[in-house]
């Protein structure tokens, strides 16, 4: 795999990670009645996990460059 694509996961995960902890804080906001911040953070989630899809295509993308049927 090429330094590039293991780049792209790590960030992915990275942003995943993100992600998580959004979702949790949002579930929390949400139980305490706290609808705004949980929406703030339901946003700042779905955004890191745009991220982390996006790395995951071009890990994709660069797995099929060197491995990939020409």
């Amino acid at each position: 795999m090429s330094k590039e694509a293991a780049e792209h996961h790590k960030h992915a995960a990275e942003h995943l990670t993100h992600a998580a902890r959004h979702h949790s804080e949002a579930a929390k906001h949400h139980e305490a009645g706290q609808h705004e911040k949980a929406a703030h953070h339901a946003h700042l989630a779905h955004g890191h996990q745009e991220h982390a899809s996006e790395h995951a295509v071009e890990a994709a993308k660069k797995h099929i460059e060197a491995h990939g049927n020409k």
